[in-house]
């Protein structure tokens, strides 16, 4: 089977983006960039196509034009050991006119939604006690930026 890759379009922004975006996450880099030629439907010699590897995962970011824009219906979910990284990641996503949403989510500077999770929130609410895990969603529910320690305290009751 061929490698399946997550194919991002932006208006003109692919190669910033993708710079951003490696840049906050190891094991990441940039490994192609592909430009318009004559026959378009850009400008001939301007960025096409990025190809990148995110946290070891492949994509690809396209300068399409401003004919579509991201929806929440697709984001990427990072999950997070602790607090600082929780932290770090929501500041530089959210930065430069990026924006915080509900229980975790965001948008960056880009218009692409991001889910910063800490990985314990996933353990808290994938437990089979029902009632912690009621507990601790709506505390989490309640929240932008998620916090780790009012999450435990919910856990705990």
């Amino acid at each position: 089977m061929k490698n399946i890759s997550t194919f991002l379009w932006f208006d003109d922004q692919a190669e910033e983006a993708a710079a951003f975006y490696t840049s906050l996450f190891p094991d990441s880099r940039i490994t192609r960039v592909t430009r318009y030629g004559e026959a378009g439907p850009g400008v001939p010699g301007s960025v096409m196509t990025v190809d990148f590897v995110l946290a070891g995962r492949p994509y690809v970011a396209l300068n399409g034009g401003p004919e579509f824009t991201f929806t929440e219906a697709v984001s990427l979910q990072v999950e997070c050991d602790d607090q600082r990284e929780v932290d770090e990641l929501w500041a530089k996503l959210t930065a430069d006119g990026g924006e915080p949403g509900p229980c975790g989510w965001l948008k960056d500077r880009y218009g692409f939604s991001w889910q910063i999770t800490p990985r314990v929130l996933l353990d808290l609410v994938g437990g089979e006690d029902r009632a912690r895990a009621d507990r601790v969603m709506a505390t989490m529910l309640r929240m932008q930026k998620l916090e780790i320690q009012p999450l435990l305290d919910a856990a705990a009751g």
